[in-house]
């Protein structure tokens, strides 16, 4: 009986030394939570907007202390900023939007998010403003469709700015008058809450606020609390690749000129690859302001390279499709949707490397065709068409309908019938005379020999 009872305190010991440990590794895991961090920078679109929403959901999943957005853009789609500013006051994580690093930026649609976050924190040398809805061109818009567009903007920061208890009156100024003010004005007005240089200050600014989060008032404990950031993953790293201005007009570029190549000599690879860069241009380009008219013209300056390659014009139609080509990468995208937007625009320097490209191609192409003309064929003939006597026999090429080419001496010519009459691939002729640069033939009897 004594050993017994000697043995039962043991035992609750035991109980009460793990019930302890639990206790201890829940309170660490509590006050170690993590912060995950959304570095956020760039025209704001859709890819932006599944980039924040998949953060977000990632720290509610996860039960972060906070989610710390270090925002820098100049704006962007409407639809997109919808999507975000939904996504900020809806979120079940206390959100913490930082204008940041030094230099950035909060435009237009940039301001609509950062007044959405639950404490909005600026780093010094920012600003933020400038929210005017404008035209596709940077347009003032005007009339009835201007009044709708402005008052439902102005709805809409109204809204934002009253659910996050910011300074209602320069939101609306902001929209109505596209005002802007620097990180120190924006403090002193109440447009955002503070200013910190430093992510380590960011934490320490939020610490203890409290906060309205899903319809529940929280204070923030981020005493132990950990950043983690978070980056785009591969494809929207990819996709956000594709949308900038330059690499789609080189995809664009490239796919045209291998459909093209295509088409002039079938093989299958230059056309599958041109099919696939086409495509990946068409992701790119479906983001940024396109001007159909800049498309336009590199489609025609593709198809005058291609006519260049097939059609003897002495540079002529080559010369027309290096302008066509210039002139369309300068004008492929409109003017930016507000005056803060950096201007969407191929960098100039591709745009003459690519040109002098094309340029160099062209040349060597018309340098060979002319030489074609004149350098001594294996048969002792000169390569020229006045040189070659009547009742040499080639074989059709190009069909013949009307202007076409064979193969004579051991070279390939332009040439037509004599009568004008449609001649197939394969067909025996006959050199009746010639007309400049061009053969004049008619069928040859079966039985002559090549």
């Amino acid at each position: 009986m004594t050993r017994h009872l000697a043995r039962r305190p043991s035992r609750q010991s035991v109980v009460l030394a793990l019930f302890g440990l639990l206790l201890l590794a829940t309170g660490t895991r509590g006050a170690g939570r993590e912060v995950v961090v959304l570095p956020t920078t760039g025209i704001v679109d859709q890819v932006m907007a599944r980039y924040l929403a998949d953060g977000i959901a990632r720290a509610e999943r996860e039960d972060a202390a906070a989610v710390v957005i270090k925002l820098d853009t100049p704006g962007g789609d409407l639809f997109s900023t919808n999507d975000i500013v939904g996504t900020l006051l809806e979120a079940k994580v206390p959100v913490i939007v930082w204008v940041a690093p030094a230099g950035g930026f909060a435009a237009s649609a940039g301001t609509f998010i950062t007044l959405a976050s639950n404490i909005a924190l600026m780093a010094p040398g920012t600003s933020i403003g400038a929210a005017s809805p404008v035209g596709g061109q940077g347009e003032t818009i005007t009339g009835t469709e201007g009044d709708k567009i402005r008052n439902d903007a102005i709805a809409k920061i109204t809204s934002i700015a009253e659910a996050r208890h910011r300074n209602v009156d320069w939101a609306v100024s902001a929209v109505r008058d596209a005002r802007s003010s620097p990180v120190s004005e924006a403090v002193r007005l109440g447009v955002v809450d503070g200013m910190a240089s430093t992510l380590e200050e960011v934490l320490a600014f939020a610490n203890g606020r409290r906060v309205e989060v899903a319809g529940q008032t929280v204070t923030l404990d981020l005493t132990d609390a950990s950043p983690v950031e978070v980056g785009m993953n591969p494809f929207q790293q990819f996709i956000r690749l594709l949308s900038d201005p330059t690499i789609a007009f080189l995809l664009f570029s490239a796919g045209s000129a291998g459909i093209i190549a295509e088409l002039w000599s079938p093989n299958f690879v230059t056309g599958i690859l041109g099919a696939l860069a086409l495509i990946l241009a068409f992701i790119g380009l479906g983001a940024l302001p396109l001007n159909v008219g800049g498309l336009l013209l590199i489609l025609l300056a593709m198809v005058l390279f291609g006519l260049e390659v097939t059609v003897t014009s002495h540079g002529l139609l080559g010369v027309g499709g290096l302008v066509s080509f210039a002139l369309g990468a300068s004008a492929l995208f409109t003017e930016p949707g507000d005056p803060f937007e950096p201007v969407v625009r191929v960098a100039p320097v591709v745009i003459v490397v690519t040109t002098a490209t094309a340029a160099a191609f062209l040349a060597l192409v018309v340098w060979a065709a002319v030489r074609s003309r004149t350098m001594r064929s294996p048969s002792g003939v000169v390569g020229s068409a006045a040189a070659l006597p009547a009742g040499s026999v080639g074989i059709v090429r190009r069909p013949l309908e009307p202007l076409g080419s064979i193969h004579v001496a051991g070279e390939e010519w332009s040439a037509r019938s004599v009568d004008g009459r449609p001649l197939e691939r394969g067909v025996q002729v006959r050199v009746v005379s010639t007309d400049g640069l061009t053969l004049l033939v008619e069928p040859a009897p079966p039985s002559t020999e090549s």
